[in-house]
């Protein structure tokens, strides 16, 4: 799977966030984080954005499992519990279909007791660009 590999060595949101890439397989993925206190919106839990990130990475690299660029045309999430400071989060990104240029995503977010934290669809799309050198 260079293609994901290649483009996580070249990732610096995803490191300066601290995310660690646990499994990356074709249409398969499975990174963590852990929220630090700088994460956290004015309520004290985690910012939605900080979320939905974490499951992008893992959904980027589950649809690039070549070395042809895929980039997300769209994605739709459900935040369903907040976490604070402290938690680790995880996100498996499956891919449910690919056809043509096109593929469809699910990726799970949860925390380190297993609770569903938030859930995301996403749906990529095959471009005709080349990775940076």
């Amino acid at each position: 799977m260079s293609g994901a590999a290649d483009m996580m060595a070249r990732d610096a949101a995803s490191a300066l966030l601290g995310m660690v890439v646990e499994r990356a397989e074709p249409g398969d993925a499975l990174v963590t984080m852990t929220v630090r206190p700088d994460m956290l919106n004015g309520f004290a839990i985690t910012h939605g954005g900080f979320v939905f990130a974490l499951a992008d990475t893992a959904f980027a690299i589950a649809c690039n499992e070549d070395d042809r660029v895929t980039v997300a045309a769209g994605a739709d999430i459900a935040f369903l519990r907040s976490t604070t400071a402290g938690q680790t989060l995880t996100a498996h990104a499956v891919r449910r279909a690919r056809s043509g240029r096109t593929g469809l995503y699910d990726v799970r977010v949860s925390d380190e007791s297993g609770a569903i934290i938030a859930e995301v669809r996403g749906r990529s799309v095959t471009t005709n660009r080349t990775p940076p050198d």
